[in-house]
């Protein structure tokens, strides 16, 4: 048993009026159906969509690029653009979506977001990441966040990450999450780009001393809740990436751990409400696999675990499959032998 995520009707206080900790945007991964997992193993947390392109919110289909299930509350959603007006357009269209937050992307590393000149390389022109901020803030009733690095390529991570936080808190940005890493845009590739800069995680405590009052998250390399209770000494927020969609049940133990919460998930339950959500995808014309990718290591560590993920790798992605596959799946965890050796 793992503890629960309470009660979903309760949203609890402001995004942002006390410590956060948030699943961060990952591209191919934090989708719907990822989120709407998430959500089954905590409340407490903050989930993020993937990042999605301005251009494409305005002019794409935004049921697919946007679509969001009540139940995944609170999430944000995560813009990438350079132009100031098509990143308010497509913030407001987010917001009208029912997203608590509009993030804007100022980290990513990847050829693709370098060609369309966003990402980490408006870490090297603060002052129009200023002009974007400010103009998705105007008229926005939703809080307006960034997402960084410490600096990119040859940059000096003291001076340009001032000058970024500067700009983007002029501006009236909520938050500001702070990838602990410098992104080298050109020799690494965006994968390297995740692990070969050295983290720098006191740089991010250094802002948020200089910014006392501000909200100043951060992120990078943590994989485990009590590092993240360790980040939360120093800063406002902790941001967890691979580890939280690898290992999804570390998920539940946020509640208890980060924020006192008392109660345990039902795994049984949490299966259960995969599969009801499945059963509306399926029924929709989606299949069981967009959802099971995401839940393969759920009960990482356990006994039968290996067991479980190969069930989900193979007859969750054979045609017609159906809900009773997690069922089957979840009878190959033995949990009498994990309580025992706990």
């Amino acid at each position: 048993m793992i503890p629960s995520h309470g009660n979903p009707e309760d949203p609890g206080p402001g995004l942002y009026a006390g410590r956060v900790l948030a699943v961060a945007p990952m591209m191919d991964w934090t989708d719907r159906h990822c989120r709407f997992f998430h959500r089954q193993l905590t409340r407490r947390a903050l989930l993020y969509s993937e990042m999605v392109v301005a251009d494409a919110v305005i002019n794409g289909n935004r049921e697919r690029l946007l679509g969001l299930s009540p139940e995944e509350h609170p999430v944000a959603l995560q813009l990438g653009g350079s132009d100031p007006a098509k990143l308010a357009q497509a913030a407001r269209i987010g917001e009208d979506f029912g997203y608590d937050e509009i993030n804007l992307n100022v980290g990513c590393p990847s050829d693709r977001v370098q060609s369309g000149t966003f990402g980490a390389c408006l870490m090297k022109t603060p002052a129009l990441v200023t002009e974007c901020v400010a103009a998705m803030k105007d008229g926005s009733r939703v809080p307006i966040t960034v997402k960084c690095r410490i600096g990119v390529d040859d940059q000096d991570p003291e001076t340009a990450l001032d000058a970024l936080a500067d700009g983007v808190f002029a501006a009236g940005a909520d938050a500001l999450w702070v990838h602990a890493r410098k992104a080298w845009l050109e020799g690494l590739s965006p994968k390297e780009n995740r692990d070969i800069p050295p983290l720098d995680y006191e740089r991010v405590y250094r802002l948020k001393k200089r910014y006392p009052n501000r909200f100043i998250g951060i992120n990078g390399g943590i994989n485990t809740l009590h590092e993240a209770q360790n980040h939360l000494d120093h800063v406002d927020g902790v941001m967890l990436g691979r580890a939280a969609y690898h290992t999804p049940g570390i998920l539940a133990f946020v509640n208890a751990e980060l924020f006192g919460d008392a109660g345990e998930v039902d795994c049984m339950a949490v299966i259960d409400a995969m599969g009801a959500y499945a059963a509306r995808h399926i029924a929709q014309g989606g299949r069981l696999a967009h959802i099971t990718r995401h839940m393969v290591g759920l009960f990482h560590g356990l006994p039968g675990a290996r067991r479980f993920r190969q069930i989900l790798s193979t007859d969750a992605t054979r045609p017609g499959a159906g809900p009773e596959v997690l069922q089957s799946a979840l009878a190959a965890i033995d949990f009498d032998r994990a309580g025992k050796a706990a």
